[in-house]
């Protein structure tokens, strides 16, 4: 899969995300992160919680379960994950977004090796 995002997102730092599949670039904040990010693979992501969360889709299908309730969000929908709601997902290769979160330290920078 070509990457989506143009050099100005590409030039930024890779974020380390636990997930096989993902490129992710991170634009960081005092007060939250902003991510751009594309799956190459079919993803699923476990249950899990954390600050609030909007995500604004670019290309592709995402399919959510937020609070028992599921949906799914294709390109031109956004979400929203309020704090602390329990939520878990598919993301399926071509996925593509710009994610919001409400916490300056969600991920951390790649490290380089």
């Amino acid at each position: 899969m070509s990457n989506i995002f143009s050099k100005p997102i590409t030039d930024l730092p890779e974020a380390d995300i636990p997930l096989d599949g993902v490129s992710a670039y991170l634009s960081q904040a005092d007060q939250h992160q902003i991510l751009f990010m594309q799956f190459d693979k079919d993803v699923d992501l476990p249950e899990h919680k954390h600050a609030a969360q909007v995500g604004f889709v670019l290309e592709g299908k995402i399919e959510l379960i937020i609070a028992g309730e599921k949906n799914t969000y294709t390109k031109g929908d956004r979400y929203y994950i309020p704090a602390g709601a329990l939520h878990s997902g598919k993301m399926y290769a071509g996925y593509a977004d710009i994610t919001f979160f409400d916490e300056p330290a969600r991920y951390s920078q790649k490290v380089c090796k």
